[in-house]
C-alpha cells in the first residue's frame, strides 16, 4: 500500500465525512487547507445529483469549509461526463432537478420528449404520474435508461424520503428493463473524477464514510481507500464485509496529520 503521505491526489466524499447536514466535521477544514498548503489535487464527490457545484460549494461555505466549484464532482456530472463519450446523438429525456440538467446541457445534450436516445432519471423532488409514465413508453420505445445514483432512500427534516434508485424500481417494474447505474459504487464515477483532477490511481486516496459505495467502488477503482467513523460505518461492522479499505480512522481530524 502507498504510504499516505506520499498521495499526490485525494478523493473525499461530502457528507459524513466533511460535514453533517451544515456542521463541519472536525478536521475538515485543516484537511482542506492541509492539501492546499501542500498543492495536492482533490476533488469532494457527492451521488446527490440535484445540485450544481456553484449550490455545493455555497453551502459548503456556509458550514465553514472552503471548496471551490472547480473541486466538486457530482454524480450528475459523472453522468453527463459518460453519455457525452457514448453517443453523437446527444438528447436525453430527463427526470431531475438543476444540477442533472445544467450538467447535461453543458456536454451538449438536448432535453426532448420525442424519440431521446437516454432517459436519464436523478434525484428530484418533482416527479409526476405524466413524467413516469412517459419515461416508461421511452424507455419500452428503445430509450436506453440511466440512473444518477442507485440509493433508494435519504433523508432530509422531516424523516426518510424516497431517492432515484427507488423511483427506478418502479421505472423497471413496468418496463423490465434495469438502468445503467453511474454513481457510486459503480466505479466509473471515480474514473470520471480521476480524469477531471489529471490523476493516476496509484497515487490517489479515496475518503468515505460507507463500505457499499465509498469503499467498494474506491478499491475496484485502484484506489488508496481510508475510512473514516464519522458517518454510516461502525468499526464493529467491518467484519460483515468480505473487503477491507487500506486505512480505518475514527475521523478525518485523524488523517492531517500523516499527511
Amino acid at each position: 500500500m502507498t504510504e499516505l503521505h506520499d498521495l499526490k491526489c485525494w478523493l473525499t466524499d461530502m457528507d459524513g465525512v466533511l460535514v453533517h447536514g451544515d456542521r463541519p466535521v472536525d478536521g475538515a477544514a485543516e484537511l482542506l487547507a492541509k492539501w492546499r498548503e501542500t498543492g495536492r489535487r482533490f476533488l469532494v464527490l457527492t451521488n446527490n445529483p440535484m445540485y450544481t457545484p456553484r449550490d455545493l460549494s455555497a453551502r459548503l461555505a456556509r458550514s465553514g469549509l472552503a471548496v471551490p466549484e472547480e473541486n466538486l464532482w457530482t454524480s450528475a456530472m459523472a453522468t453527463a461526463t459518460f453519455l457525452a463519450n457514448q453517443s453523437d446523438e446527444k438528447t436525453a429525456f430527463v427526470l431531475g432537478e438543476a444540477g442533472l440538467t445544467t450538467a447535461l446541457h453543458e456536454a451538449g445534450f438536448v432535453m426532448t420528449d420525442v424519440d431521446p436516445e437516454y432517459v436519464v432519471l436523478g434525484e428530484t423532488r418533482g416527479l409526476t404520474f405524466d413524467h413516469i409514465t412517459r419515461a416508461i413508453r421511452l424507455i419500452n420505445g428503445g430509450a436506453r435508461f440511466i440512473i444518477t445514483n442507485p440509493d433508494t432512500h435519504g433523508p432530509d427534516e422531516t424523516g426518510v424520503v424516497p431517492a432515484t434508485g427507488a423511483f427506478a424500481a418502479m421505472i423497471t417494474a413496468a418496463t423490465g428493463r434495469k438502468p445503467y447505474v453511474i454513481g457510486k459504487p459503480n466505479p466509473i464515477m471515480f474514473r470520471s473524477a480521476l480524469n477531471r483532477i489529471q490523476a493516476h490511481s496509484e497515487s490517489t486516496g479515496m475518503i468515505g464514510d460507507t463500505m457499499t459505495t465509498d469503499i467498494v467502488a474506491g478499491m475496484e477503482a485502484g484506489l488508496t481507500t481510508v475510512l473514516v467513523l464519522t458517518g454510516t460505518t461502525r468499526r464493529e461492522d467491518l467484519v460483515r464485509y468480505p473487503y477491507r479499505p487500506s486505512v480505518v480512522l475514527d475521523s478525518v481530524a485523524d488523517l492531517v496529520p500523516l499527511l
